[in-house]
């Protein structure tokens, strides 16, 4: 933590209309990002330095941190949080980690990125409910894309 209030701050932003981002790559960059200029208060958390210079002024709080560490996520308030989206995408043995804590803690909407397709049965096995393959989904919705005709794709004809 870089401020002796810093753990009060998480706290505060748990309590309202809130969600923490564990993972601040591209996937959950673009999320937090996205749930904050939906006026969600966000805390976003990677051990990665950089990233969380990198958002500082566009998250409402961040914070480097092991989020395979109890204590760490403890100190964060995660148990007090609603929502998070655990988005780590290099590191399996961090997001199974980190997953297994925070279904632990009980977190009522957990959403968590799968690496693969054994990354995802995993998951499933220690109680993560909501997946999301990214890369899977993508390739779904191109390949719908490209097979779709321009109508049922909203597309109208040129003028």
């Amino acid at each position: 933590m870089a401020k002796s209030l810093a753990h009060r701050i998480p706290s505060r932003i748990a309590s309202g209309n809130s969600a923490a981002v564990i993972g601040l790559g591209r996937f959950g960059s673009s999320v937090a990002l996205n749930l904050e200029s939906a006026g969600v208060e966000v805390l976003g958390i990677d051990v990665d330095q950089n990233l969380v210079t990198q958002l500082a002024d566009h998250l409402t709080f961040v914070a480097r941190a092991d989020s395979t560490s109890i204590d760490a996520l403890k100190q964060l308030a995660i148990p007090d949080f609603d929502r998070v989206v655990l988005g780590i995408g290099t590191n399996l043995e961090a997001s199974i980690l980190t997953a297994s804590h925070l279904v632990d803690f009980g977190i009522p909407t957990l959403w968590v990125k799968a690496l693969s397709n054994e990354h995802a049965r995993i998951l499933r096995q220690i109680g993560v409910a909501n997946i999301v393959e990214p890369e899977m989904e993508v390739g779904r919705r191109l390949a719908h894309e490209l097979v779709s005709p321009p109508a049922d794709r909203g597309e109208g004809p040129a003028e």
